[in-house]
């Protein structure tokens, strides 16, 4: 698995698949879709698909593959290793959601929850099998939602492939049990070997599990939270946890608007504007060489200006 294409910007989403085996584009084939860290605070959400022709079902069973949760790190790495090999028969397809990508759908004007954005997603992996020639006729999720629900959405959108939705979908149907497979050993990687785009010089690496009820990765979040600008893309900003940690640990900002000067409110509130910022006395090391630049705005080479 090649995720170099993701390392090169993990701030925005990213598809991986593998090669289309023949056969899946001449006979009927099933396809399962699961996802992994859909929880986590930290780190991406990957959505997995697998598929086999229906014929391969048993062979697949016979794999002995599993929900991904049940599984230690060895087995998982092992189990895809024998799903990747099996390129013959199998095939499989990622869609990497970035931790920057996840905050800011659920955080944009018009509300776009989590839900909504893993149905999209599953719906656009199973475009990509049928564009990619895969000749579906079974379909299994693991359900996001009300089952029925779901499961009637797939049906319409897809006529004529059987679209079955259960809860714990990944213990029940072993190509579903694969995808999961897929999808955690991706994330597991990502997060083991995931690259900074902020400079944060030696990162500690022991965040946990990454969930937010987990001490060590309440631990990490206080450590790496700028009172200024937040996390780095890490981290999901629209998780609570990290909402809560940034309202109380963070600097509070005034935001100006035009039935109040924002000067005299900011002042108010024994608080600066935002505005203070950019004037020309806040702006020079020349006017004021003892200030300390924030490295946000010297590792971009910003300076304030007093003239145009």
């Amino acid at each position: 698995m090649d995720l170099s294409p993701f390392d090169t910007d993990n701030s925005v989403s990213c598809r991986l698949a593998s090669q289309i085996p023949d056969v899946c584009r001449t006979e009927d084939c099933c396809l399962g879709i699961d996802e992994a860290g859909r929880g986590p605070v930290l780190g991406p959400m990957v959505y997995g698909i697998c598929f086999c022709p229906v014929s391969k079902k048993q062979e697949l069973k016979e794999s002995k593959v599993a929900d991904s949760k049940t599984l230690t790190e060895a087995e998982r790495e092992n189990l895809f290793r024998a799903l990747d090999e099996a390129r013959s028969y199998i095939g499989w397809a990622l869609q990497i959601l970035s931790p920057n990508t996840i905050s800011t759908s659920m955080l944009q004007r018009t509300k776009y929850n989590l839900n909504a954005l893993s149905h999209d997603t599953a719906i656009g992996l199973v475009q990509y099998a049928l564009d990619s020639g895969v000749q579906l006729k079974e379909v299994f999720v693991d359900t996001v939602g009300p089952a029925e629900k779901y499961e009637e959405k797939l049906s319409k959108l897809f006529p004529g492939i059987e679209v079955t939705v259960r809860p714990k979908a990944d213990s029940l149907f072993p190509v579903v049990s694969a995808a999961s497979i897929c999808a955690k050993v991706a994330r597991d990687r990502i997060v083991k070997g995931w690259k900074f785009a902020e400079d944060l010089e030696d990162v500690d690496a022991d965040y946990g599990s990454g969930y937010p009820s987990d001490p060590k990765t309440k631990a990490w979040l206080l450590k790496y939270l700028d009172p200024v600008f937040g996390y780095p893309q890490f981290v999901r900003f629209s998780w609570s946890t990290a909402q809560t940690l940034m309202d109380s640990k963070g600097v509070t900002v005034h935001w100006d608007d035009e039935d109040e000067d924002g000067e005299k409110a900011a002042q108010r509130q024994n608080n600066k504007s935002m505005l203070a910022y950019f004037s020309a006395s806040a702006g020079g090391n020349e006017q004021n060489p003892t200030r300390q630049t924030h490295r946000f705005f010297s590792e971009r080479r910003l300076k304030s200006l007093d003239t145009l």
